[in-house]
């Protein structure tokens, strides 16, 4: 009986999977993601697994989570050890309107459908921008539908619906936008869009946990460094890594080479800056939610640059 409890216990160990990998959570559907996957292709020596998720998936078992800034704040709401650690990539996200329907401005846009994703970063952007030409929400109809990447888009995305008229606008993250505006007529749509008002900030999250774990804090540190190099590469010599993106996420290259100088990739500046453009989000995220919203004090410890500058010094 010994003996053959023995053989199980070893048939069990060598049947469960090895947990020393470092856990990426993300999702593998946006151009935002690539980085993870190139970095730990090229430059990351230790083991490292990408798992579908995102900062909501942090645990002690998934130490990394990848995010736009809008689903960070909405975390650290309820979880104050989340921490940003890394700026991947700043995305400027773009509106496109059709001009048949009267719209030659923001303000224009008012009484219109426009289509975006509920309490997504994209619905941030789309009432930011609006709000910016006087719009209150109530005065726009914000329209779901379902997202298309790569041509032909079925009649239910946002391309198409914007192509047969049944909204009049839509906003959010790329390749869907391009699609859009070539399924439409690039002589048919007017393409509004404001990086200081907002821009998607993707970002790698960690909690204070993980962090002050040193055999876990080496391995993030190491992954940060390697994505450091990933990054040099995609601001560099992005010709070179077109084909990997493009297969990883499913999308024609002739249609990720337009979108990518809407990209900025990283490191960002974690400084003042973030904190101030985090704290307009919140205070919008937070009369959305109808939550109290973090303070500035609070926005600055969701920010710990102590991990980049780790990296720096390898």
């Amino acid at each position: 009986m010994h003996a053959l409890h023995a053989l199980g216990l070893a048939a069990a160990a060598l049947l469960t999977p090895a947990t020393s990998a470092l856990q990426v959570a993300c999702s593998s559907a946006w151009i935002e993601h690539t980085p993870f996957a190139y970095s730990h292709k090229n430059f990351y020596k230790g083991d490292v697994s990408l798992v579908s998720g995102g900062v909501a998936s942090l645990s002690d078992a998934v130490e990394l989570g990848g995010n736009a800034e809008t689903q960070g704040l909405k975390q650290y709401a309820t979880h104050k050890n989340y921490r940003l650690i890394y700026i991947v990539v700043e995305a400027t996200y773009r509106l496109v309107a059709n001009k048949a329907a009267g719209i030659k401005t923001l303000a224009d846009l008012k009484g219109k459908k426009i289509g975006t994703f509920s309490a997504s970063s994209a619905q941030v952007f789309v009432d930011t921008l609006l709000g910016s030409a006087g719009l209150e929400r109530s005065e726009y109809t914000t329209v779901s539908g379902n997202m298309c990447m790569r041509a032909p888009c079925a009649a239910n995305t946002f391309p198409q619906q914007l192509k047969s008229h049944q909204i009049d606008a839509f906003g959010c993250w790329e390749t869907a936008v391009e699609l859009g505006i070539e399924a439409a007529g690039e002589e048919n749509v007017v393409i509004f869009k404001n990086a200081t008002l907002y821009r998607e900030i993707y970002s790698l999250y960690a909690t204070t946990q993980n962090l002050a774990d040193p055999a876990t804090r080496k391995k993030i540190v190491q992954y940060v460094k390697a994505l450091n190099q990933t990054l040099e590469v995609f601001k560099e010599t992005p010709e070179t890594v077109y084909p990997f993106v493009a297969k990883e996420i499913g999308v024609d290259v002739p249609v990720l080479k337009k979108v990518w100088p809407e990209h900025k990739w990283g490191p960002g500046d974690m400084g003042e800056g973030l904190v101030d453009f985090l704290e307009r989000e919140e205070g919008y995220l937070a009369e959305v939610d109808k939550r109290k919203a973090a303070s500035r004090e609070e926005l600055r410890r969701f920010i710990d640059t102590s991990v980049y500058e780790d990296a720096l010094k390898l």
